[in-house]
């Protein structure tokens, strides 16, 4: 009997261990398993603010305000059956966890957040600090808000988000990238890098590889500025997602095109679409102009429909390829 009880006790504790180390993802109010994801929109923003790193904070705008006129557009969003929206504004670029928080909880949407620095635009939207320390002293900034939260407000980031010039890669985008490749390694978040075109692309997964990082950790974002599709296939085959995520309806034929293209080559899987769009805007009368959430569920998925894609193919693009890219788990050569 001792002997029965002492088996039990240890499949217990493998079943709880096994269930600690499941891979699962990060939204602001807490970590979901995968499969509860849902139909996800992997690219928007809520609030931008373009003035600077050196200028921007808190203090540019009010919560309360910024939630009324962005809500409507989340609950618009849930009405059409989407469970997450991943926002993709980094710290010094208008980044909020707590607004993003309660906004959550408000709409019912489920929300992501981000660790890690834009350096693209010449670095305007860069700390500092950021050229004075190694990317091992970046990395562990990104580490500090991954293990113990966002400026102890409880809220965990659910990605890394870098950005790099449309251009060959410079010194400050090289140590971004490596920032981000180690902070890859020690938390299992995964890199979502504002690229565009093939030949930054190429460079960072060089980089990551440099680094023992698989190119699946890495999400080539607005690859649609490429023209190329065969740099495309050949990222995808590499294992990095190909994120076109900026759809508009006057670009409905290209995208339409991309997806029959990579569904030939058998590469659906690694395929995201989004919007790009949004966004409260600090400084002006009432945030600005704001792009809602809809023209995806309203133009882009008839169309696809109407071109041969079957619903598995819109369910793999929106429910399946977004649980998959944004599991927290290391993703190793």
């Amino acid at each position: 009997m001792k002997l029965h009880f002492f088996y039990l006790c240890l499949f217990l504790l493998f079943v709880s261990s096994c269930s600690k180390n499941e891979s699962g993802i990060i939204t602001v109010t807490g970590k979901i398993p995968a499969g509860a994801l849902g139909k996800t929109l992997h690219h928007e923003h809520l609030l931008v603010d373009f003035i600077g790193a050196d200028s921007t904070g808190y203090h540019r705008w009010n919560k309360d305000s910024v939630a009324e006129r962005v809500l409507p557009y989340l609950l618009e969003l849930k009405k059409l059956g989407y469970k997450t929206l991943v926002e993709c504004t980094p710290a010094y670029l208008g980044r909020d966890p707590e607004l993003l928080q309660m906004l959550s909880k408000e709409s019912g949407i489920q929300l992501l957040t981000n660790t890690g620095y834009y350096s693209a635009v010449e670095g305007k939207f860069l700390p500092r600090h950021t050229f004075d320390e190694t990317a091992v002293q970046l990395a562990n900034r990104w580490i500090e808000e991954a293990k113990n939260g966002i400026e102890h407000t409880g809220i965990f980031p659910g990605f890394i988000k870098i950005s790099v010039e449309r251009k060959p890669l410079e010194a400050i985008n090289r140590k971004v990238v490596e920032a981000a490749c180690l902070t890859h390694k020690a938390t299992g978040l995964t890199i979502m890098s504002h690229t565009g075109l093939a030949v930054p692309a190429f460079q960072q997964l060089e980089i990551l590889k440099e680094h023992g990082v698989h190119p699946s950790a890495f999400i080539w974002t607005h690859a649609h500025n490429e023209t190329d599709f065969n740099k495309h296939l050949e990222a995808a085959q590499q294992g990095a997602w190909i994120a076109f995520d900026n759809f508009r309806p006057d670009r409905l034929e290209r995208y339409v095109d991309f997806s029959l293209f990579m569904k030939k080559h058998g590469l659906l899987h690694k395929v995201l679409f989004s919007h790009d769009a949004g966004w409260y805007r600090p400084g002006e009368p009432g945030g600005g102009n704001f792009r809602g959430f809809t023209e995806i569920e309203d133009i882009l998925i008839p169309a696809l429909r109407e071109n041969g894609l079957s619903q598995q193919d819109i369910h793999q693009l929106f429910v399946l390829n977004p649980a998959e890219t944004f599991k927290v788990r290391p993703r190793l050569l």
